[in-house]
């Protein structure tokens, strides 16, 4: 396991009461803040805007561009610093390629404890989140630095899509089908790293599935038989999937036996490795999933998990499926895979977990 250099300092994960998206505020207690707030007019050139809880807000330049305009920042999820900031600015460009945009560049959003953590250990979060955002093949051109208890980083990232291209969390259709690009199981391996029993190998492949961009994410636009697109972050995979489902009108049944997982997870979830924001996330959104396969806790607190920097969620038509898994397989995602299908039910909008 990775370790920050210095032995003076305190572990990052220490200083964090709720690492990555599991930080996030629980969907229910969200929903609830945003029903007090004033309800804003957009102007016309807003495509996108906050009805249906998706990725990004998309902002129409002309007949031929859009702005897409995201942000994302959390606690540290790790102990080593580059690979915080790695992992941080992956999940916030995560939401640009969602909404399937190409990046063209990042501000940092950075809090920290200044009399805590050296300026070596804050400049190698920065370092991190720089690299990450090379990779995508932008810069991080400024942003904005605080003086806070707890050390926080992200980004706010931007990106161009044409208007026509926009892939919105609405759109499912029923009969269509749903496909996972990412394993799950980010939330039980930070909360087994947190107490310091994730091996070297688990860390490995931690790193390795949280700081793999979305790259698919522009190419999944141009195809017309994809429907909608979001990706799959705090809420975890079922809340992400009632969102979609909630933006639709639609209704799915999830093949739980079809869901990647990392490797390993079963059994750290057996060893009681469950964030908190998973129990959170299934008293806010539990009363929509139908456990029609009969779920044990522990598959439920996988369903719930929190994703840090997840991976795609697809809806496409019948006959795309195939070309979608080959474009995933050709950015390197081996481990997507077709989850589910979309349905027509009547009412409100439902999760069926066969």
């Amino acid at each position: 396991m990775t370790q920050i250099a210095t032995t003076a300092e305190p572990r990052l994960t220490s200083l964090s009461h709720g690492g990555g998206c599991g930080c996030k505020i629980a969907p229910a207690v969200l929903s609830e803040i945003l029903r007090e707030t004033t309800a804003m007019t957009f102007p016309e050139e807003v495509i996108v805007g906050n009805e249906t809880a998706d990725d990004a807000a998309v902002y129409r330049l002309n007949d031929d561009q859009a702005l897409v305009a995201t942000t994302d920042f959390f606690m540290p999820i790790v102990d080593d610093p580059f690979d915080f900031g790695r992992i941080a600015a992956t999940n916030a460009l995560s939401d640009i390629y969602a909404m399937g945009a190409r990046p063209i560049m990042a501000l940092a959003l950075v809090g920290m404890p200044i009399n805590v953590l050296s300026k070596q250990t804050i400049g190698r979060i920065l370092e991190g989140g720089a690299s990450a955002a090379r990779g995508a093949g932008i810069p991080v051109v400024g942003g904005h630095s605080i003086d806070s208890v707890e050390a926080i980083y992200g980004l706010v990232a931007l990106g161009l899509v044409r208007p026509e291209l926009v892939k919105k969390n609405a759109g499912a259709r029923p009969g269509d089908r749903l496909v996972l690009g990412k394993p799950l199981g980010a939330g039980v391996m930070s909360a087994a790293l947190k107490a310091e029993a994730l091996d070297a190998s688990g860390y490995a492949q931690m790193i390795a599935t949280t700081t793999q961009l979305n790259t698919p994410g522009p190419e999944l636009a141009e195809m017309p038989g994809v429907h909608a697109l979001t990706d799959v972050t705090g809420f975890g995979l079922g809340g992400h999937m009632l969102e979609m489902l909630r933006a639709g009108g639609t209704a799915a049944v999830l093949d739980w036996a079809s869901v990647p997982v990392m490797d390993g997870i079963p059994e750290l979830l057996e060893r009681g490795f469950v964030t908190g924001a998973s129990g959170r996330n299934w008293s806010s959104y539990g009363s929509e999933i139908d456990l029609d396969g009969g779920l044990s806790d522990l598959d439920r607190a996988l369903l719930t998990d929190p994703q840090t920097s997840g991976g795609l969620l697809v809806a496409c038509a019948p006959e795309a499926t195939d070309s979608v898994l080959a474009l995933f397989r050709k950015h390197g995602f081996a481990a997507a895979a077709e989850i589910g299908s979309v349905t027509s039910e009547p009412g409100t909008a439902r999760l069926h977990v066969a």
